[in-house]
């Protein structure tokens, strides 16, 4: 993949696009199936672009931060394992149960739950909420 920044000769306007290669780019340039996501026009030329590199130092910060981030997921994993019931593939049933009344619970819940499922429950008025999961075995 190569990201071009993109100008429209007509309207100025400065904008980018991805490509699955140079060659790619030019296939679509010569077919006239690059437009100006402004204006519309096809006269459309790609700037220079300088490569993105990354030195060692941002490397290894990028790396520590990911450690940093994924340890404090993992806290939050054990704190929720500890304090809230798992509820599994049931979580939107157990969720609407808990909200309409049906069953009264000590603890909270968590569990899985579709987009789709999550998007209907946010709809009832049912607060939930989305969090990363790293799974146990993951390295």
């Amino acid at each position: 993949m190569i990201k071009y920044q993109l100008n429209c000769k007509d309207c100025k306007n400065i904008f980018d696009s991805w490509f699955s290669s140079s060659r790619e780019y030019e296939k679509l340039k010569k077919m006239n199936l690059i437009n100006c996501n402004s204006c519309n026009s096809l006269n459309i030329n790609k700037s220079i672009m300088s490569p993105r590199i990354s030195s060692t130092s941002n490397v290894e910060s990028n790396s520590r931060k990911n450690f940093e981030v994924k340890n404090k997921i993992k806290e939050f994993q054990k704190y929720i394992k500890k304090n809230f019931e798992y509820v599994g593939d049931d979580f939107s049933y157990e969720a609407r149960s808990i909200y309409y009344g049906d069953k009264k619970r000590k603890k909270g819940i968590y569990g899985n739950a579709s987009n789709k499922q999550i998007k209907e429950l946010k709809e009832e008025g049912i607060e939930t909420s989305l969090i990363p999961w790293i799974k146990d075995k993951e390295n």
